[in-house]
């Protein structure tokens, strides 16, 4: 009796919620399990919480993909060297401007001339009846100036001299730039003095406008040309187009570049 008395008196002394919650811990079935050993019931232990994912380590012959993204080379950067100006541009730039400038009275410095372009320009008329000559002459033409010449065609029919429209009869290369000066500097210090009994070029090869043409007879002349591997000798023209306005300006611009003229009343 005084136990039933003792568990009254405490369920008395519960609040209403409390004893609600005692209600249905004793009407819910318990989960037993029976242990392999003395076959007895006993509780199931409650199910563990899943434990914070643990950090990937390295092991041995692995690695995680922060290595891998790491550990793969970066990629280079492209690093642009800046060549060194010709050497005819640099003395352009630094004494024949200046020198022009003082002797013609510019106002401004835009006004002092200079070289836009140098076309070179082979005629093929052997073309018509030798086909091989298209392939001899441009080779040659691109070893001398380092630019590949394009094909000129024929812009009508002519029956004399047996030519049809675009039908190709000679090479042309126009330089700019770099190319050209390089192109000038050759040619006024290394292929001109190779000319047999050369006695200056013409001063008198002007148009009007300061622009210079110039006639050569061999292609021999340049060193880029073994003269073993030639098979015939072919001349070419030599346009030196300039921003001058007059032919004392054209003259005197190509003049302190090194051009050798003939002195005057000389003939070439």
């Amino acid at each position: 009796m005084s136990e039933e008395v003792e568990e009254n008196v405490e369920q008395n002394d519960l609040s209403p919620d409390a004893k609600a919650l005692a209600q249905v811990d004793e009407i819910k079935p318990k989960r037993v399990r029976k242990t392999a050993a003395s076959g007895t019931e006993a509780a199931k232990p409650a199910r563990k919480a899943p434990a914070a994912a643990k950090p990937a380590t390295r092991g041995p012959g692995k690695s995680t993909i922060e290595d891998s993204v790491s550990a793969a080379p970066k990629p280079r950067k492209s690093v642009v060297v800046a060549k060194a100006l010709p050497r005819l541009q640099l003395r352009y730039d630094n004494e024949i401007k200046e020198q022009l400038f003082s002797e013609f009275g510019y106002k401004s410095r835009m006004q002092v001339p200079s070289v836009k372009k140098v076309i070179i320009n082979v005629g093929l008329g052997e073309a018509l009846t030798n086909a091989k000559a298209l392939e001899t002459a441009p080779a040659q033409i691109a070893a001398i100036t380092g630019q590949k010449p394009v094909i000129t065609k024929a812009r009508k029919s002519i029956a004399g001299f047996k030519l049809r429209e675009q039908q190709a009869i000679g090479v042309m290369v126009t330089l700019r730039g770099r190319r050209m000066y390089e192109f000038l500097d050759r040619l006024i210090g290394m292929a001109l003095p190779r000319i047999r009994d050369f006695r200056g070029v013409s001063r008198t090869a002007f148009d009007g406008n300061g622009n210079y043409s110039l006639g050569l007879r061999e292609q021999i002349m340049f060193p880029e040309i073994d003269y073993a591997s030639i098979d015939r000798v072919r001349g070419m023209q030599v346009v030196i187009t300039t921003s001058a306005q007059s032919d004392p300006e054209g003259f005197r611009l190509l003049e302190l570049m090194g051009m050798p003229f003939a002195r005057e009343g000389q003939t070439r």
